[in-house]
């Protein structure tokens, strides 16, 4: 009988346990890109999600743009440490940026509270490029050196640093422009202002029908992009891309990064953000509070080595 009554318990228990929480004030979420790009897509997934869950509660989605984002991350420390003010980052901008000493920020600055997930590069173009290929791509880079030109978010960031290593993997120079934002981007590929992107699966899939992508860093492809081979499948061990996630200033109590994980945690598990993630092309991870340490002493040391080897650290 004692034991079907604790059982009866646990069962009972067990769905008030795993529910989260609604903040008690509003949440101040700020962007550190311009709307229209995967992390403003990002925040407004969650916006709708939070909401359905907590209807009393607003998500305030703010914008302060600049630097590839160094703008926001090196004032990020001044913002209220309240555990309602929250900002989006991004690996492995967070890395490259201060490597490069141009930002007024640290690594060790930022304060990551839970990675959500992951969009792997691609090389895109306008569906009205003459490039059907990545190896129509390559030829015509080789042919006229210096002359083509790719767009990507912001300077030493995860498009920066894959627009270097196409080139340095398939030996040809390239232009890089960089832009606010993918949003900001988005306009200029879109009226072939520029010859492509290194932009990322996300950005093909939401432009489906504007622009083609010639191959995406995937193990495998990609289940919208059937048609799109792999970087792996085309003869190069190349599987990477951006992580996007929430980090809030230094002085946040422990306790309140702890919650706001928890509640970034179910967000992502709820189905609709399910469905809406794998909709725009958004690889889901869960990197919270208990493995946080391990995965950022991983991706630094990573992103670090690649940074060197790319000729984006100090010089």
């Amino acid at each position: 009988m004692k034991r079907l009554l604790c059982t009866l318990c646990v069962a009972l228990l067990a769905p008030w346990a795993a529910a989260q929480p609604c903040p008690e004030k509003n949440v101040l979420y700020w962007q550190a890109f311009p709307a229209g790009g995967e992390s403003d897509i990002a925040a407004r997934h969650q916006q709708l999600v939070l909401k359905k869950k907590c209807p009393a509660i607003e998500t305030i989605v703010q914008y302060k743009p600049g630097a590839g984002g160094g703008l926001l991350w090196a004032q990020l420390n001044n913002l209220p440490a309240d555990g309602f003010n929250v900002a989006g980052i991004n690996l492995p901008h967070i890395v490259f940026q201060p490597l490069e000493g141009e930002v007024q920020y640290r690594t060790e600055d930022i304060t990551p509270v839970f990675w959500f997930h992951y969009t792997p590069d691609a090389l895109v173009v306008p569906e009205a490029s003459p490039h059907k290929s990545l190896a129509d791509f390559v030829k015509a880079a080789k042919a006229a050196p210096g002359k083509l030109s790719l767009g990507g978010s912001g300077l030493n960031s995860a498009n920066h640093a894959a627009h270097e290593r196409l080139d340095s993997v398939y030996g040809v120079k390239t232009i890089y422009v960089p832009y606010k934002g993918t949003g900001d981007m988005t306009t200029a590929v879109l009226g072939s202002q520029i010859d492509g992107a290194m932009s990322y699966t996300a950005f093909a899939i939401n432009n489906k029908g504007k622009v083609r992508a010639l191959a995406v860093a995937m193990e495998q492809r990609h289940p919208l992009l059937p048609d799109v081979p792999t970087f792996r499948e085309l003869g190069v061990d190349w599987v990477d891309g951006a992580y996007r996630g929430i980090g809030v200033p230094k002085n946040t109590p422990p306790e309140a990064r702890r919650r706001l994980a928890e509640l970034w945690a179910a967000l992502n598990a709820d189905p609709e953000m399910k469905a809406l993630a794998a909709k725009s092309g958004f690889e889901l991870v869960n990197v919270g509070s208990e493995q946080m340490d391990a995965f950022m002493k991983d991706k630094i040391r990573v992103y670090t080595d690649g940074a060197k080897a790319l000729g984006l650290g100090k010089k």
